[in-house]
């Protein structure tokens, strides 16, 4: 009797993992850089953010294939120079909001394909109060 083997159920779970894997990597990237644009706001360091939108932002955004938020990013720094450090600090305000926003559409569609738990195993935490 011959013995049939079939892989489709393993190719299934082979691309669900894939994509669990990518959307994970994404998320933890964003989360990343959402605490580095944080942390560059608090500290009033206008040249770290403006290298954290144009450089990583742009990168990041282009990697999740993002391309209105990689566009937004590139012309937050063509616009320089800006007539006041407050009209740029409001313009970076907008796009970590955006930003926000993004993580959070990202965190659900994370926490849909992984069921009730996130890309770590534990419960998931507040998918839009990352702060």
């Amino acid at each position: 009797m011959p013995i049939i083997v079939s892989f489709k159920k393993e190719k299934r779970f082979m691309l669900h993992c894939n994509m669990t894997t990518s959307l994970v990597s994404l998320q933890h990237g964003l989360e990343d850089i959402l605490g580095d644009l944080r942390f560059a706001r608090r500290s009033g360091d206008l040249g770290r953010l403006a290298l954290l939108t144009y450089c990583e932002v742009r990168r990041w955004a282009r990697e999740a294939n993002a391309q209105e938020l990689a566009k937004r990013s590139s012309a937050l720094m063509e616009n320089f120079p800006y007539p006041s450090r407050t009209e740029f600090l409001a313009a970076v305000d907008a796009l970590v909001v955006e930003l926000e926003h993004v993580h959070c559409s990202l965190t659900e569609s994370l926490s849909a394909s992984l069921g009730s738990h996130d890309a770590n195993g534990l419960n998931n935490r507040t998918a839009c109060g990352f702060h």
